[in-house]
């Protein structure tokens, strides 16, 4: 058995309280370790908790695990729920609970998700995302980092604002409405009342205060802070997860670049890819979609698979023709050229 660690934040700034980090462990090897309390957190969900109209059967198993959420469950006490919707949620949430509590850590759990491509509900893995990434940051000061962060676990909307290109929380922007009056209100769709700012140094300091809101935009214009900051975060996200150290530089564009190997970080960026790597020229619709490019290097060469040894991995970053942006980190873990690749214990 893992030799356990309370988490301690160590005096920095807290952020992210939403994820349930608070709820965790962390083994000696700083990975976090599953406790009853965040399996408590699943149960306490809508979905799950039983409501007025139930079934004894129903409220009798969301009793019982609430007080040992680690105890078997047989099939037949799921299929004695009398409707058919709370027996679907069980069975997802009991095959995701045995997923996690299946493994000595959270990232050893996601690492085996993504490689055997298991079907979870998207809303499960991007909530797994969130608190390992807060385990990745804790300590970090630097706001930009923060922010860019939250792109790989929640979708950005984008959008030109005097020629810069912001990124706002594709979920903050639905839940305001309309009603604009300045101009990047406008831009953004949003209400006069909303209070979103795009991420600066004069206004880093809040991103604290605020950061459970997930309403501070992002500038992503090619040679500034934002896009620099995103790439920070994937060279650690490989570390953190990998084990392996890379360098990530963002570039203004492919030009003469030996295209040996690339890895899209969402949908669209991968069709992108593919593209480029046929040969193809990039049409004007799909050049206006790219968001970021990224050269990555290993720091030691000897971590990449032989056939790209010494040769850059290019990393591409896409919006969907509704200009959404939709990071897939476990791109990063599945794609990259890794030989010997080490495993999140």
């Amino acid at each position: 058995m893992s030799q356990l660690i309370m988490h301690s934040a160590s005096g920095a700034r807290d952020f992210w309280l939403s994820c349930g980090h608070h709820l965790l462990d962390r083994d000696v090897n700083g990975r976090l370790v599953v406790t009853d309390e965040f399996l408590k957190a699943y149960l306490a969900r809508p979905e799950l908790s039983p409501p007025p109209e139930a079934c004894a059967a129903e409220r009798a198993l969301h009793k019982s695990l609430l007080a040992n959420p680690r105890q078997p469950v047989r099939p037949a006490q799921v299929a004695a729920l009398a409707d058919a919707d709370a027996r679907e949620n069980w069975e997802v949430m009991l095959a995701f609970r045995d997923q996690l509590i299946g493994h000595a850590t959270l990232e050893a759990a996601y690492l085996d998700i993504i490689r055997r491509n298991l079907r979870f509900p998207h809303l499960f893995l991007n909530q797994i995302v969130h608190v390992l990434l807060r385990n990745m940051l804790n300590g970090c000061d630097d706001a930009f980092a923060l922010r860019a962060a939250e792109m790989l676990f929640r979708p950005q909307k984008l959008t030109t604002h005097e020629g810069s290109l912001v990124a706002a929380d594709e979920e903050v922007l639905a839940g305001l409405g309309r009603g604009p009056v300045s101009p990047l209100v406008s831009m953004l769709g949003l209400p006069a009342a909303a209070e979103i700012d795009v991420l600066s140094e004069n206004n880093a300091g809040d991103y604290w205060r605020r950061s459970d809101q997930f309403d501070m935009a992002l500038d992503l214009t090619a040679g500034r802070q934002g896009l620099a900051a995103l790439g920070e975060v994937i060279a650690r996200w490989v570390k953190h997860l990998l084990g392996i150290a890379v360098h990530i530089e963002p570039l203004s564009q492919l030009q003469d670049a030996r295209f040996v190997w690339y890895v899209g970080l969402d949908v669209e960026a991968t069709l992108i890819g593919d593209a480029l790597w046929n040969g193809e020229a990039l049409d004007e619709a799909a050049s206006r979609r790219l968001v970021a490019l990224y050269q990555l290097t290993f720091d030691d060469p000897h971590d990449a698979e032989e056939k790209v040894r010494g040769e850059p991995v290019y990393l591409i970053a896409a919006m969907s023709a509704d200009k959404v942006l939709r990071l897939k980190p476990q791109n990063l873990l599945v794609g990259l050229p890794v030989r010997g690749l080490e495993t999140a214990s």
